[in-house]
């Protein structure tokens, strides 16, 4: 059997505020655009790539892996929007389990169907319960998925979930809003999650801004992960770099 190293969960788990660009092979695929990206993010001192998107190719998903791990040292985690999405090339893997929803293929089914590929990899897995929130738009991973995400104003129910997970034995939580959501996650899900149980927490989908960021970063947030803002505007970056050296 393959033994996994931990050492991205421990980074993860070390630090509040870390960021995270999430990379759709699908709208960023080019050399370079790739390289534009990873030049501007390891300026402003990104912590993590993540690859992956609802409808991607395995094809194009291991050309972007392989193209971001000839150009940087930053980490590169997978973010699967389903079982093709694995390389061996990349440094772990984000192990999502679509916990908020209830379709078993993306609670299980598709982990199944991928296990001992994944096993073979002999990159670092990390369990993590993947928790769709409503940001005011249908989402593509929520339309693919065919699952309904937690209304904003469910704070008990998305609190429930999480701690659900994490009983369970996943060893993360990933509050997402979705692929070009209106809102961003209510952050106060965070703290009290934060309250309640000792977990890395990571936050992505409609995160728009520098005060959004720090506001995840100080709800206790490990992992800000921001996407479509950086396709539409990828001078964002300087913002990132500017929160990126205030932060402690």
């Amino acid at each position: 059997m393959n033994s996994f190293t931990t050492d991205i969960f421990q980074k993860i788990n070390d630090r509040t505020g870390q960021i995270a660009i999430l990379i759709d092979p699908d709208k960023t695929f080019e050399y370079d655009a790739i390289q534009s990206l990873v030049e501007k993010a390891t300026w402003a001192k990104v912590d993590y790539f993540f690859v992956g998107g609802s409808t991607v190719t395995r094809e194009r998903f291991a050309h972007t892996i392989q193209t971001l791990k000839k150009l940087t040292k930053i980490p590169v985690l997978i973010f699967p929007g389903g079982n093709h999405q694995i390389s061996s090339e990349a440094d772990a893997l984000l192990y999502l389990s679509l916990v908020s929803g209830r379709n078993p293929d993306y609670l299980i089914s598709h982990h199944v169907n991928s296990a001992l590929e994944v096993l073979n990899l002999n990159i670092e897995v990390i369990p993590t319960g993947y928790i769709l929130i409503d940001g005011g738009t249908q989402s593509s991973v929520a339309y693919v998925s065919q699952t309904t995400p937690i209304p904003r104003n469910q704070e008990k129910i998305a609190l429930n979930t999480a701690v659900a997970a994490m009983l369970q034995g996943k060893k993360m939580i990933f509050f997402d809003a979705g692929s070009g959501a209106n809102y961003a996650v209510p952050n106060k899900f965070v703290s009290e999650l934060k309250k309640t149980i000792n977990c890395p927490i990571l936050v992505g989908g409609g995160i728009k801004t520098l005060e959004e960021i720090e506001s995840f970063a100080k709800a206790g947030t490990n992992v800000i992960v921001v996407g479509n803002k950086i396709e539409e505007d990828l001078d964002f970056l300087i913002d990132i770099q500017l929160f990126k050296k205030d932060w402690k």
